[in-house]
């Protein structure tokens, strides 16, 4: 049987329906309200200022999922000296002023669960904590593992924006190929061998 082909590239504003129907069927997935439109999605993510990228998969030409990667909070740190006298609350206004300039849905961030000054001040502010989302991270190898390039199909590759090769470029990688050494050829594994037997 044929393999149907996995294809992702980052959406456009013509993909602004289609974005909108898979976020209804995360917010259904979720059982969360869906507050977005397709116009709001148009204006947010491909206006003038746009507070979001889009990636969407695609299966055998179906649109079948997407990424959206989204503005976050990483830091918001005082030194200990400091705190009471209102810094933490200025750089808090000072970002919810840029989200509502902006448009943003809303202002995001992570806080240790032991940070018990800091939560009662961000519940002070009326933020909710959303104990039912677990912090998801992958750094060092496993990142790298994720990210590894041998081996990568075709759905990884169009992660990278294409770059036209001039017929000068083609000609020197084709001429490359043909003067390199060649490379010894490796053993057949166990299972290739049973596979040709």
């Amino acid at each position: 049987m044929a393999r149907t082909t996995l294809t992702i590239r980052p959406g456009t504003s013509r993909d602004a329906a289609t974005i909108t129907a898979l976020i209804r069927g995360l917010a259904d997935y979720e059982r969360l309200p869906l507050r977005t439109t397709a116009g709001a999605i148009r204006r947010h993510g491909f206006g003038r200022r746009r507070h979001f990228e889009t990636l969407i998969c695609r299966l055998g030409g179906r649109p079948v999922g997407l990424a959206r990667p989204t503005l976050w909070l990483e830091d918001l740190f005082v030194i200990p000296e400091a705190r009471g006298h209102g810094a933490g609350l200025a750089l808090l206004r000072a970002l919810a002023r840029i989200a509502v300039r902006r448009g943003c849905g809303r202002l995001e961030w992570s806080v240790l669960d032991w940070n018990r000054p800091a939560i009662r001040f961000y519940r002070a502010l009326g933020a909710e904590l959303k104990r039912e989302w677990i912090l998801t991270r992958l750094t060092g190898p496993p990142l790298a593992r994720l990210a590894r390039v041998r081996g990568r199909r075709a759905a990884d590759r169009a992660w990278r924006p294409s770059r036209r090769r001039t017929p000068r470029a083609a000609a020197a990688t084709r001429r490359r190929r043909r003067h390199a050494p060649a490379r010894a050829k490796r053993p057949a594994t166990p299972r290739q061998r049973r596979r040709r037997a």
